[in-house]
């Protein structure tokens, strides 16, 4: 049977490694379970069998680049989760991007006129920016869990999707800044016939759908966030 005293000896053991407390709590739990099947077959300490385990994950906290999203290196084990974990959110993300960018599409062929257009470029761009507010506004309690230097006693995040949410706020205001603007090259472009401003269409056409997929995928970071660190009350009380 592990102790307490013995389980604060795994989880100090982890918050070394330089993983973020959602993946360590998911990690210490098989840690943990191991620890006590050597100690009931092998009949030996719980040092001893704390020794054994640390050797047979020794590999897993090998040290990686992922300079994609941690500028500094981080356990093999780590990024073998978060890539896992980030490719699904990415992929729902694109999905809603594209969908998006169809519904744009299909607003220029049933827009009356212009002026029509450039209102549903708005609205359609709007929806994405009153969203991503509200989501921040209605979860005001833990932006104090937001900042992507704020750690567990100085050392661990406090979750793998802590990284990006500076992305939420950066694609937040940049989108204000699309909502501000219209769709005239597009619409000219597609329903005018008007083809000397193609790199400009191309520009109103693309960097909204990459926006917009940035902004869902940051938007996911922030809810999966939330949601991990409602699993991790133990480490959110004051010491």
């Amino acid at each position: 049977m592990i102790t307490g005293e013995q389980e604060n000896k795994i989880t100090d053991y982890l918050i070394a490694q330089q993983i973020s407390l959602d993946i360590l709590v998911e990690i210490r739990d098989h840690m943990i379970s191991q620890i006590s099947d050597l100690q009931n077959k092998e009949n030996i300490s719980f040092e001893d069998a704390f020794l054994k385990t640390k050797e047979s994950w020794k590999g897993e906290f090998k040290l990686v680049n992922y300079l994609l999203f941690y500028p500094t290196a981080i356990p093999l084990i780590a990024k073998r989760i978060i890539q896992e974990k980030y490719a699904g959110l990415f992929r729902k993300s694109l999905m809603i991007g594209m969908l998006a960018f169809g519904i744009n599409l299909l607003l220029i062929f049933v827009a009356r006129n212009q002026d029509d257009y450039n209102l549903f470029f708005k609205l359609l761009n709007g929806s994405f920016l009153l969203g991503s507010i509200l989501i921040l506004a209605f979860n005001y309690k833990i932006w104090k869990y937001l900042k992507a230097d704020f750690k567990y006693k100085g050392k661990s995040l406090y979750t793998m999707y802590q990284q990006n949410i500076g992305l939420m706020i950066v694609c937040t205001f940049s989108m204000a800044q699309v909502v501000m603007k219209n769709g005239n090259y597009a619409y000219q472009f597609l329903r005018e016939n008007n083809h000397t401003e193609i790199f400009s269409t191309l520009v109103t056409v693309i960097f909204p759908f990459i926006l917009q997929t940035a902004l869902v995928f940051a938007v996911f970071n922030f809810m999966e966030h939330k949601k991990n660190l409602l699993k991790m009350q133990e480490f959110l009380k004051p010491a």
